[in-house]
């Protein structure tokens, strides 16, 4: 099968099984999901969506982070992965949010990338969820399951992922293909053990229908 129509049938499964996707992650203004992006590096969006009311509470925006102590912040997110750093980075982006964008989000991957704490994966969640721009963010989940469906092949990094993803999926897809694919690895094609039989996708699985099947 042509990589061509590998991803046409891909998409027209998620589209008629998925038609709405999401980032789960609460949130109710662009400052709020990139903090709350922040933090999820390394970490469950369920354990994130727990601190985020008291952390947003008390500070609900740039100029509100950016007067507070690393240490302050870093209360309201210790039960999160790696707090010291994130914190720190929460403090100094919000900082330069107030000082160079007028504590507005920019959106382009260059000023979101000069922001601390924020990558290109972060970046690429704020064009798309808050831009809907054509941006692909790779994640964990993403990497995996375009690799074990055969959507990508050899990719050894993220860019490298999002390279053959976006060659593929129509611009205007984009956005929601990245929910699909992280919905999909965090409920169905799981990292220790897919749950195969309660996927749509085998019949054009590369995974599943490869010689051995050791892990099913």
């Amino acid at each position: 099968m042509k990589k061509a129509e590998l991803f046409r049938h891909v998409i027209s499964y998620f589209e008629l099984t998925r038609p709405i996707a999401e980032t789960e992650l609460n949130y109710r203004n662009s400052f709020e999901l990139l903090v709350s992006v922040i933090l999820s590096a390394q970490c469950t969006d369920k354990r994130v969506n727990m601190v985020t009311p008291s952390l947003f509470a008390k500070f609900p925006d740039a100029k509100s982070m950016a007067k507070a102590t690393v240490d302050e912040v870093r209360e309201y997110i210790k039960s999160i992965s790696y707090p010291n750093s994130k914190a720190e980075y929460l403090v100094k982006g919000s900082q330069l949010l107030v000082k160079k964008f007028n504590s507005k989000i920019p959106s382009t991957i260059e000023e979101l990338t000069s922001i601390p704490g924020v990558g290109r994966k972060t970046a690429n969640v704020i064009l798309s969820v808050i831009f809907n721009q054509p941006t692909m963010a790779v994640d964990t989940h993403v990497f995996r399951v375009a690799a074990r469906i055969g959507l990508t092949t050899g990719a050894k990094t993220p860019l490298q992922t999002e390279m053959q993803l976006v060659k593929y999926i129509p611009a205007e897809k984009i956005p929601l293909a990245h929910h699909w694919l992280i919905l999909h690895g965090r409920y169905i094609c799981l990292a220790r053990k897919p749950i195969c039989d309660k996927c749509g996708l085998t019949k054009w699985c590369k995974y599943y229908n490869q010689p051995v099947k050791a892990e099913k």
